[in-house]
């Protein structure tokens, strides 16, 4: 994770829709910050700045200074506007350098699979990870290389790489993606190699028939 950031946040003392409202349209974000023990605080941030932060990665660690204090802190529990995006209102949880916590990461997966080159659909069941990590290990995503994966390939838990000091809390053996085999294909498939056997047994049974005819003559 890179360095942390600072954020000048402020006392916010007026609750409800009305005050907030009138916050975003000066550029303020209304906000919480809570954790480590101490009370919850109402305050208020810069939105652009911290939307810029966000754009990092949702785990960037944050500084947020208020009253001359500083606090380390994750934004948790963003909440947007539906339809322009924009932020709405920010939790922020205050966290200890020296103590693991949970956090979810981004699974990446790149490069192009090998079975969806042969007609197959790369399908993504799970698209963040939940690991536990010191807050300053936390990384911005976890990035994995799946162009190996044949048709019907499977990534696990188990073939991830997770850096120095990052444990991943789900089962080793927890799909993450795996590549499909179409409908269309399977059965083109299926059919290719249902002739190959046909022809083959064919082949045996015509050669039996003659074994069988010639015995009879020769009997005859």
């Amino acid at each position: 994770m890179a360095d942390d950031v600072v954020v000048i946040a402020e006392p916010r003392t007026e609750r409800g829709s009305g005050p907030a409202g009138r916050l975003r349209r000066s550029g303020r974000l209304p906000a919480v910050v809570y954790g480590l023990g101490g009370e919850a605080t109402a305050v208020t941030v810069p939105a652009h700045d911290l939307d810029l932060i966000l754009a990092r990665g949702a785990n960037s660690l944050i500084t947020l200074r208020l009253d001359g204090a500083d606090q380390l802190a994750l934004a948790r529990q963003v909440q947007r506007h539906p339809v322009r995006g924009d932020l709405v209102h920010v939790d922020f949880v205050r966290v200890d350098v020296d103590v693991a916590i949970a956090a979810d990461v981004a699974l990446v997966c790149s490069g192009e699979p090998e079975g969806v080159r042969r007609g197959g659909l790369l399908e993504q069941q799970v698209f963040t990870v939940p690991v536990s990590a010191k807050p300053q290990d936390i990384p911005v995503s976890i990035e994995v290389d799946v162009a190996h994966l044949d048709l019907g390939g499977q990534l696990r838990v188990g073939d991830l790489d997770f850096p120095a000091g990052v444990t991943c809390t789900l089962e080793p053996d927890a799909l993450l993606a795996m590549v499909t085999v179409p409908r269309g294909l399977g059965a083109q498939m299926a059919e290719g190699e249902g002739e190959g056997d046909g022809g083959e047994s064919g082949g045996g049974a015509g050669a039996g028939g003659n074994e069988a005819g010639e015995a009879d003559g020769a009997e005859g």
